[in-house]
């Protein structure tokens, strides 16, 4: 059982993804839901430009933060 409470991001590496549609975007935005269900979130690594670019557009960037390192993070 995943317990809830404050958290660390989870750092999810993102930059093996080649297709970029609404369902990567429909994704993502889940496993952020469901991360902050439970008390924590994900961040993007090296998301490639299409994908930045996907979300900025659908207006889901600050939602879905990305970062090209985890010391960033």
């Amino acid at each position: 059982m995943i317990e809830r409470g404050g958290h660390d991001p989870v750092m999810c590496d993102v930059d093996a993804l080649r297709i970029f549609d609404a369902r990567t975007v429909d994704a993502l935005a889940r496993l952020q839901l469901t991360a902050r269900r439970f008390g924590s979130s994900i961040v993007l690594l090296h998301a490639p430009a299409e994908l930045v670019e996907l979300l900025e557009l659908t207006g889901l960037l600050e939602v879905l933060p990305t970062r090209t390192t985890e010391k960033t993070a």
